[in-house]
């Protein structure tokens, strides 16, 4: 490849890095991405991830809310996003647990009666929702803005008392606000700790930040499934890269990042080992900030905690509730299980002392019921499904002494606390893969780390930001600059407005350097 010189050269080839560079090839650039695995694509990829089972899962991220439909629209992405039938149902021992149907009515509300005594819950969930509806709507157009100061952000909603309340207060106090119940205000409070470590009642903590990301999606907060996986949406981010004229080199190692003046040049390393460099009047980091870091010759940055555990599974069968509940109603949005807000509270105090949780809150999810073209038509035949589990409260440092052994607890900890709400042992329904070994994998934050060359295995790469200006100096701007007018960044992490699926960092990295002015 020698040394051609590239306008900007893409470092990582994850969902943010393949958006940059499909804005910065469809206006005349020349972009080179460069990244380290076989496939682009970075978290969000679809893989068949046990032998002879001709299911592809979402091997990492899995759900998409935040892509804004006017990044889909411009780039062309041939994208399908399906809603799932049902938002989530809460097992609850002794009862038939809590139901919240994606277009909420009388079902839902006998629901929470049954569950709670009254219909004072249920007004209140409304209320919060209605408001949460509302912030969404008017806060997700600016997300592909450049960035308001606070006040500015503020004068934009319709209420505002709500965007200062997840900043300035805990965020168990704004739910508690309007729900009462237990088991209510776990729900609602998870959306705040999904890969985020925090204590809920923490004033302006990050689970407050990490709230408002779950909510505010594309101006409706709903979390889609995408049809065929999560390779299906960077497939389509890198065809339209490929389309505007984009190149893209799998198994490329960047091994330093030299930044000059006048440009920079990046180095790298293929499989045999052979060395590369380009030059670039621009690098673009898709990589984790404490990747750049390193790459650049940076001091390290502390390296962020993950905090969940991934387990990929494929079922043979649903397995059958004991409270009767079909499983194809119960499995078919986001099935809560152990995360009511004392729940989530001791796992969280267990975890922040050192301990893995007695009992894991974690999530469910059969996206197979939503998007059966995930698996191979002998597989569907057969009636098996995908099942999806993502554990809260277990972070990288409580596996680092001994990394099996603990992932190995963990999981045995989350499959006895869903068995107990199961008819029969969830590891009798498991499929079996072509060597007669159960359908399970997991992962933990370690595992991710070193699969995915993120840092503590932490999915946003560090704690999110509020989507608004930090300081007077970045109103107006993209919030992507970095120390070196040469590095600009792309990442989760390094962007104001990262996290999630959503490419927002490549997004605010391409707009920051097509619109300089």
């Amino acid at each position: 490849m020698g040394a051609r010189a590239y306008d900007a050269v893409v470092v990582g080839g994850g969902h943010n890095g393949l958006v940059a560079a499909a804005y910065l090839a469809r206006a005349g650039w020349s972009v080179l991405v460069l990244e380290r695995l076989p496939e682009v694509g970075g978290a969000a990829v679809s893989r068949q991830v046990f032998p002879g089972v001709d299911v592809r899962l979402s091997a990492y991220s899995y759900l998409v809310s935040l892509l804004p439909d006017r990044v889909v629209a411009e780039l062309g992405l041939q994208v399908a996003l399906a809603d799932r039938a049902v938002a989530s149902h809460t097992p609850v021992a002794g009862g038939r647990g809590l139901l919240v149907e994606r277009d909420e009515g009388p079902a839902t509300a006998a629901s929470f009666r049954e569950l709670t005594g009254s219909d004072a819950e249920y007004a209140g969930w409304r209320r919060l929702s209605a408001r949460l509806a509302a912030l969404a709507e008017d806060l997700a157009p600016t997300l592909t803005e450049p960035l308001l100061s606070p006040a500015g952000l503020a004068g934009r909603l319709r209420d505002p008392r709500l965007w200062h309340d997840l900043r300035e207060r805990p965020l168990a106090d704004v739910v508690a606000d309007e729900l009462a119940h237990d088991v209510v205000r776990g729900v609602a409070l998870t959306d705040g700790l999904i890969g985020t470590g925090a204590d809920v009642h923490d004033a302006a903590g990050p689970a407050g930040r990490c709230f408002l990301y779950h909510v505010v999606g594309n101006g409706t907060g709903r979390w889609r499934v995408p049809v065929g996986g999560m390779g299906a949406v960077t497939g389509a981010m890198a065809a339209a890269a490929r389309r505007a004229g984009a190149e893209l080199v799998t198994r490329a190692e960047v091994t330093a990042v030299e930044l000059r003046a006048d440009g920079a040049t990046v180095h790298w390393t293929d499989d045999d080992g052979t060395a590369h460099a380009a030059g670039a009047g621009r690098v673009v980091g898709g990589a984790a900030p404490a990747v750049l870091d390193r790459l650049t010759g940076r001091p390290p940055r502390p390296t962020p905690d993950g905090t969940q555990l991934k387990v990929n599974m494929v079922l043979d069968r649903l397995p059958r509730l004991r409270s009767g509940v079909d499983p194809a109603v119960a499995l078919a949005g986001t099935c809560h299980v152990d995360e009511a807000a004392g729940q989530l509270d001791a796992a969280h105090a267990q975890a922040a002392a050192g301990r893995l949780p007695d009992v894991i809150p974690f999530e469910v999810y059969c996206h197979s019921l939503t998007d059966p073209s995930v698996l191979g038509p002998a597989e569907r035949a057969a009636g098996r499904h995908t099942l999806t589990l993502f554990g809260l409260h277990t972070p990288a440092v409580l596996f680092r002494a001994d990394p099996d052994g603990t992932r190995a607890e963990a999981v045995r900890r989350v499959l006895a606390q869903l068995d107990a709400h199961l008819a029969e042992p969830l590891a009798d329904c498991l499929a079996r893969d072509a060597d007669g070994r159960p359908c399970l994998q997991a992962s933990s934050p370690l595992d991710v780390e070193a699969s995915l060359a993120m840092p503590g295995g932490h999915i946003f790469h560090g704690d999110l930001s509020w989507p608004a200006a930090a300081t007077p100096e970045q109103v107006g701007t993209w919030g992507v600059a970095t120390d070196h007018p040469r590095l600009v960044a792309a990442s989760s992490g390094g962007t104001v407005r990262g996290g999630a699926v959503s490419g927002l960092g490549g997004y605010a990295a391409a707009r920051h350097l097509l619109d300089p002015g």
